[in-house]
């Protein structure tokens, strides 16, 4: 299975219940608090666990959020705790290994910040079960909605973040920023794509991977999701305006250049 030296960071895993479903739902997190809480909740109540199994992917939360009384409440299968290094793409390297070790044949990944209809996720389990190897959510598709968005966001993904990962990728995309979207385990252990490689800590692995599934001619496609920020307070982000938006920029460059392409 692995045609290359996986570099995944060192992880804890707590087990609430055993493997059950073909799919699994990967939801990265850090002291999220009621957010994610209330995100399990509902996914509770839609009966959502159901049909896929839940993974917590932890980067060290301190808030109390990941208590095993909450987990073992909600449904959760598997919480993993990030003991190392990297933000986003180390979570998300954590979670894709561990549910490709684990038999799971796709992940879908929703962002922890309860800002994704999380009816959606039946609509992603129906594309992974029709063949489709990666599934981007999108706002601004048809039947999709972007509530409260702010303005300055609204602009750099129609304007500068689609545009750029659209043309690195030869295939129409409206919404490339979102978190929500789905892969086929195929597609992540293609031995042309190689995502477990620590090139990938912040944001990187998102962009990659939407640009190589179409550069594959692996099956793509995007559908509409639902996704709503909150009118008053802080905005649920983990990017800061300057520094967050420069590596933005910069992993564009880095996508124009192919230079998370694998060299050999």
């Amino acid at each position: 299975m692995k045609n290359y030296k996986w570099k995944i960071p060192k992880y804890s895993v707590k087990e609430y219940k055993k493997k059950k479903n073909r799919y699994c739902l990967c939801i990265p997190i850090i002291n999220e608090g009621e957010k994610i809480i209330n995100q399990l909740n509902e996914i509770k109540s839609l009966r959502i666990s159901d049909s896929i199994d839940i993974i917590l992917c932890d980067g060290g939360s301190t808030d109390g959020s990941t208590e095993d009384k909450i987990m073992i409440e909600n449904d959760v299968n598997y919480l993993l705790i990030k003991n190392d290094i990297g933000k986003l793409s180390a979570q998300l390297r954590m979670g894709y290994s561990f549910a490709i070790e684990m038999g799971y044949d796709g992940i879908i990944t929703v962002d922890g910040n309860g800002k994704d209809s999380l009816k959606s996720i039946y609509s992603f389990i129906s594309c992974l079960d029709d063949g489709w190897d990666f599934v981007q959510g999108s706002r601004y598709l048809p039947g999709g909605e972007a509530i409260n968005t702010p303005l300055i966001r609204h602009i750099a993904v129609r304007l500068l973040h689609a545009p750029i990962i659209s043309l690195a990728a030869k295939f129409k995309y409206t919404d490339t920023t979102n978190g929500y979207r789905a892969y086929s385990v195929k597609f992540l252990l293609d031995e042309r794509v190689k995502p477990f490689r620590d090139v990938f800590d912040s944001y990187e692995l998102l962009a990659y991977l939407s640009v190589r599934a179409p550069e594959l001619n692996f099956r793509t496609k995007e559908i509409p999701v639902t996704r709503k920020y909150p009118k008053v307070g802080k905005i649920p982000t983990k990017i800061s305006f300057f520094k967050g938006n420069f590596l933005l920029l910069k992993i564009l460059f880095n996508i124009l250049m192919n230079k998370y392409d694998p060299k050999d």
